[in-house]
């Protein structure tokens, strides 16, 4: 894995010409699905999947493990990997391209998460909020038997 994190320039220039490959956590535990309120400037003040963009040589079930960690401050198991969500609106947020992201689902018995300087809030959610990603909520609504098992 590279610890070295791509200054704003790097950033905007690579992912103005390729897709962004991205992990997102639908945690899952007993009471609903683990959100977390963002406090970036894209997509601001609206409920989302705890993610990151997967690092590089970074296998997958390495960045679920890290991003449970850095974002909620749980472990997590994984359950399935869930397909894949791509993110159009990200185009209007950011200026320039978007993200493609493997949706994993997990389990938790940890209940004492904490969001990392990304968010100002987590919440556990058995029905969707209005103010989602929407991409995500769209996702989510379409596999609702997540949320009921």
């Amino acid at each position: 894995m590279n610890d070295k994190l791509l200054s704003k320039e790097e950033f905007n220039d690579i992912y103005s010409k390729v897709p962004r490959l991205c992990v997102d956590l639908i945690v899952q535990t007993d009471k609903g699905i683990v959100l977390t309120l963002r406090k970036l400037s894209t997509w601001s003040n609206q409920w989302h999947f705890p993610g990151a963009t997967l690092q590089y040589k970074e296998r997958v079930e390495d960045a679920v493990k890290r991003i449970a960690s850095d974002e909620l401050g749980i472990s997590v198991k994984i359950i399935e990997m869930l397909g894949y969500i791509e993110y159009p609106s990200e185009q209007a947020e950011r200026g320039f391209g978007w993200t493609i992201s493997i949706p994993v689902l997990c389990g938790t018995k940890d209940v004492n998460m904490r969001p990392n300087n990304n968010a100002s809030d987590i919440k556990i959610f058995k029905e969707m909020p209005k103010n989602m990603i929407p991409e995500q909520k769209e996702f989510i609504e379409n596999h609702l038997q997540f949320l009921k098992s």
